[in-house]
């Protein structure tokens, strides 16, 4: 039996964020257990820590979907960092702790604010390739919808691969019911783990944005709040003007159509810095029998 939790990330409320299954000492699994235990999870990704292998490092994480094995992803990074800080597996250093993952070094910074810790990373350096047209035409086929011409899409790399996209606005975007099956295969064809995209609200909203993400691929037909996708969003919106190259911070929503309410707090700095946080809380703690 190993120690394990359920934590809902990028909410401070029980079952309103999105869900990682935490197994806290994965030391001795193989590779196949730890993705045969993703696939029972059915969660959108697993994780399992492990003892470091980098000096600056806290401790080791090894993130699963259903399907596959991820460099990095964002809200299992700020879950799992709840979940061993919580147990005591690690404690914060002048505010920060590092999770060394395939992507490199991930750090996190450990705050409080109003009584709440709030976990933030930095987000790796994002690399950003126009999609072609014709993989503008089937992606506007795949959801039904136009995006926006004045605004090209993109695949991100983040660790985790996004094509992003802007559709016209929150409203549209909520309204989207893509083809789960052509997206499956759209992604296999670019090699990317799925598709995120936002639209705006109104001025004076509690929200900049909405996003949506979605990875039928990797066994996740719409995440319910996505770390790496608003990372990747981010990214996409300072490299085409519409945030500060010197910096700011906005507020993302996202998990109204899986019946969350996830809440994401954005930041942007200069050289393309982006760092992704929010709150997080446990649902589950307990023991796995492996």
């Amino acid at each position: 039996m190993r120690s394990y939790k359920v934590v809902d990330a990028f909410s401070s409320s029980p079952f309103k964020g999105n869900p990682v299954a935490v197994v806290m000492d994965a030391q001795g699994l193989s590779d196949q257990q730890m993705q045969d235990i993703a696939g029972w999870t059915n969660l959108s990704e697993t994780t399992f820590i492990l003892p470091a292998t980098q000096e600056n490092a806290d401790y080791r994480l090894r993130i699963f979907t259903p399907h596959s094995e991820l460099p990095f992803a964002g809200h299992p990074t700020l879950g799992s960092a709840h979940a061993a800080l919580e147990a005591g597996l690690i404690k914060a250093k002048d505010g920060y702790v590092i999770q060394e993952c395939g992507q490199g070094l991930i750090r996190i910074a450990v705050q409080e604010s109003k009584g709440t810790q709030i976990l933030t990373l930095d987000m790796p350096h994002a690399a950003i390739e126009p999609l072609n047209p014709e993989d503008i035409t089937e992606l506007e086929t795949i959801i039904g919808q136009k995006v926006r011409s004045d605004i090209p899409p993109a695949i991100v790399n983040v660790g985790a691969v996004w094509i992003v996209a802007q559709v016209a606005d929150a409203a549209t975007l909520l309204d989207l019911k893509p083809d789960f099956s052509r997206l499956a295969r759209f992604e296999r064809k670019l090699s990317v783990t799925g598709l995120s995209l936002y639209g705006a609200y109104p001025d004076g909203s509690p929200s900049a944005v909405e996003v949506r993400s979605f990875a039928p691929s990797c066994g996740v037909d719409e995440d319910p709040v996505c770390g790496s996708g608003n990372g990747a969003v981010a990214a996409f919106r300072v490299a085409h003007g519409q945030l500060s190259e010197e910096g700011g911070q906005y507020c993302a929503t996202q998990g109204e159509k899986r019946g969350r309410s996830g809440h994401i707090v954005v930041e942007t700095a200069a050289h393309g810095i982006v760092r992704i946080g929010g709150a997080c809380v446990t649902c589950v703690d307990g023991q796995i029998h492996i």
